[in-house]
């Protein structure tokens, strides 16, 4: 009964809580019990906040008792990356450096999760300050994936990913400055979506005071029903945000409803430059056809890439992180990551003319975007160009094809935060891994316009149930 619970979608979670079938208050310690068991193999929690959990699920389990108007997540366990501050409870962003900061403050994602009703387990695993694709740090062990613990689960949300798929909390938060909702999606087994840029206000999120100009706070689920749900918890305009939307987000779950018939969508396995595995080809592709089935317009079809535009992305992703961390560097280089050394050593070069014509490039690339999804209401690609791969082993070559480790093996992904659009990974499949003798799971991407969450949750939904998948479980879970 127990790994049921745990397993048991928020929506309907909420729904037992509200009606007194359960007890937030049992629900939480049932999470702390899984944790204490799973987390030793997984590191998918960086810090548990037990006390104000359980006084948060008391105060739940009176509200019911009161009769009080309840929150969309009333009672739901979930937890935070670490990437989010939390008003006493300890921050590090992934960082050694920040190891024992405790904030005054929380951002709004977690302002927001709080006012919703839900149970804050803890703080989630994470790359430093969200850098990398997978999620190792100097602040611990690294994050391991439940359903083979030589390998990573993604990054940067990997800890969100692993915890989720694991079944160590109902929802999670996640953030996306490259794909680091997607990634650990794909990798993981679970499905997120990051939203368009400035549809979750970012204001005290990510640390510091510089702008990332790609990073999206966003859901991540089991289920599309669960991410629609948490999505509406965050989604809408903060004033402390300059750059947040203005309008009001739409009825995500409404959304959910009707289906793709009619739809024209575009389908491509590389966007014209990618390297890509054949097996998560193969499998991508069948997962496009079943849209087909569904009475969509399935056409092979890709915005035009303008040569390589990852140079562009790094650019703009290092010069914004160096920015807000650069009091950091190089007074206390020791305590950084490797990479984090290395990104910062490459955007401390960076001319300002380096920097605009990098802006001038996203803003071509934006257009380009733009005006494809004048002709297609939805592009699928593969959410990653393989499958999860051994920790501290990123490819080197795929499909025959060198590739640069660090970034080799997200070609689909940083391309939408660059062009500020919405994007989804849900699960669509398993590849055979001879190498490590298990199956791994594997991510279809759903892209939509800007603004168009809504659209894409519906294709998800509708892939969920023509291709359900909440039903499989990990070894470690």
């Amino acid at each position: 009964m127990d790994s049921e619970l745990a397993f048991t979608p928020a929506t309907e979670i909420r729904r037992m809580i509200a009606g007194g079938e359960i007890s937030a208050v049992e629900l939480t310690e049932l999470f702390y019990r899984r944790i204490e068991s799973l987390n030793p193999q997984l590191n998918a929690y960086l810090t548990l906040c037990p006390d104000d959990a359980l006084a948060a699920a008391r105060a739940a389990d009176a509200a019911v008792r009161r009769g009080d108007s309840l929150g969309p997540l009333h009672g739901v366990p979930i937890s935070i990356k670490d990437l989010e501050l939390t008003q006493g409870v300890r921050t590090t962003m992934g960082s050694a450096i920040f190891r024992d900061r405790v904030p005054e403050m929380d951002s709004i994602v977690v302002e927001r999760v709080k006012a919703a009703g839900a149970v804050i387990l803890g703080k989630t695993n994470t790359p430093e300050f969200g850098q990398s694709g997978t999620t190792e740090n100097l602040v611990s062990e690294p994050c391991r994936n439940p359903w083979h613990t030589g390998c990573t689960p993604g990054g940067s949300s990997g800890g969100a990913a692993a915890a989720l798929a694991a079944g160590l909390c109902t929802l999670a938060t996640g953030s996306d400055g490259g794909g680091s909702i997607r990634i650990p999606s794909s990798f993981s087994g679970v499905t997120g979506i990051k939203p368009s840029q400035g549809r979750v206000p970012r204001y005290g999120g990510y640390g510091g005071p510089a702008v990332n100009h790609f990073s999206q706070s966003g859901p991540m689920s089991r289920t599309v029903r669960d991410t629609a749900l948490l999505l509406q918890a965050l989604a809408g305009p903060d004033s402390r945000d300059p750059n947040t939307m203005t309008d009001t987000p739409p009825d995500y779950m409404a959304a959910l409803e009707g289906g793709v018939n009619g739809w024209r969508i575009a389908w491509s396995d590389d966007l014209g430059y990618a390297a890509v595995d054949p097996e998560v080809v193969q499998i991508t592709r069948a997962a496009a056809q079943v849209f087909q089935e569904m009475g969509a317009i399935v056409e092979e079809a890709a915005p035009e890439v303008e040569g390589d535009p990852f140079p562009a992305f790094s650019t703009v992703f290092g010069t914004a992180s160096y920015t807000s961390y650069a009091a950091l560097y190089p007074e206390r280089r020791d305590e950084l990551t490797h990479y984090v050394q290395n990104t910062f050593a490459a955007a401390s070069q960076h001319s300002a003319a380096d920097l605009s014509r990098a802006l001038a490039y996203v803003d071509r690339h934006k257009r380009r975007f733009a005006d494809f999804f004048d002709t297609y209401d939805l592009l699928l690609t593969p959410a990653m160009a393989v499958t999860a791969f051994p920790i501290g082993q990123h490819p080197t070559s795929i499909a025959g094809r060198s590739v640069e480790p660090w970034w080799g093996y997200l070609p689909f992904t940083f391309p939408i935060n660059m062009s500020g659009q919405t994007a989804a990974s849900v699960p669509c499949g398993f590849s055979i891994d001879k190498k490590l003798g298990a199956g791994l799971p594997v991510g279809l991407h759903i892209v939509g316009p800007a603004g168009a969450e809504g659209r894409v949750l519906r294709a998800m939904a509708a892939f969920e149930e023509a291709q359900p998948w909440a039903q499989h479980r990990p070894p470690v879970s």
